[in-house]
């Protein structure tokens, strides 16, 4: 199977059967986040006893970037430290910024998938939503919205 392939059939599944696309009863953090140039939407929701992360979910519309983006990420931090997941956030985000190895990208398991996202500027925004939320979550766990800026004011996500 080809590597393109394999992106588009993992990228389809984690969008159109997401594992954590539910609202998490119970959730002792909940922010949700949006990418005005894109209408992506989520609300992240994360049960945490100390700092570990015992489950989470999502709930919100967008592409099938971040839709997938988001799924695969709570795949990856759910069982863990929350050091150890904005470890992995910092990973992505570099591997989005070309600036990550092939070893640290290895860590992100299917989300290492992303990494031509790159390549494709307006849909930056759209594979980062889910990882900002998780970070923004950690550093100000308090229930709100933050909300994904463009880069520049030109930069929008094509039609859905």
């Amino acid at each position: 199977m080809e590597v393109k392939e394999l992106y588009r059939e993992i990228l389809n599944e984690h969008n159109v059967n997401p594992a954590h696309k539910k609202a998490i009863e119970g959730a002792t953090l909940e922010l949700n986040g949006v990418n005005p140039s894109c209408g992506d939407n989520i609300t992240l929701f994360l049960k945490t006893d100390g700092d570990t992360i015992l489950d989470g979910g999502f709930t919100g519309s967008g592409c099938a970037i971040s839709q997938a983006s988001v799924d695969m990420m709570l795949d990856l931090i759910i069982g863990r430290k929350k050091d150890e997941a904005l470890h992995l956030a910092e990973t992505f985000m570099n591997m989005i910024r070309g600036s990550a190895s092939d070893e640290e990208i290895e860590e992100l398991d299917e989300a290492g998938l992303l990494r031509d996202i790159s390549h494709m500027p307006s849909r930056v925004k759209c594979a980062q939503l889910g990882w900002r939320t998780m970070r923004e979550l950690f550093s100000k766990p308090s229930a709100g919205t933050i909300t994904a800026k463009a880069d520049s004011p030109h930069e929008s996500c094509p039609a859905h």
